[in-house]
């Protein structure tokens, strides 16, 4: 596990991860209780570099978390989206961070 917020990753991985996932780098930003629109990054004029240096200089702006097995990579919101990569998903129930029963059976 890597702690984003003490350690960020650098640019090229941020984009190896977001592509990895199938997304784009906007797909990728984080939007509330972030310094998003203070930024002014709703602007679509803005490129993958500028939005780059944005989360370069606020990685909370990266959405989280991100993770990578042999079988891809996803970013993982909400949490269950975790069970597509997992190399056993049959994991039966488990309970999300806010308290949420997920049945495996019902995930997909």
């Amino acid at each position: 596990m890597i702690e984003y917020l003490r350690t960020p990753p650098g640019r090229e991985r941020i984009l190896e991860l977001v592509a990895a996932a199938g997304l784009s780098l906007r797909q990728a930003l984080r939007q509330k209780d972030t310094p998003y629109a203070a930024l002014g990054l709703d602007d679509p004029n803005l490129d993958d570099a500028a939005l780059l240096d944005a989360i370069a200089a606020h990685p909370i702006l990266l959405q989280r978390p991100f993770v990578v097995t042999p079988r891809g990579a996803r970013l993982c919101r909400p949490s269950e989206v975790v069970l597509e990569i997992l190399e056993n998903p049959d994991i039966g129930r488990f309970v999300k961070e806010d308290g949420e029963v997920v049945d495996r059976r019902q995930a997909f």
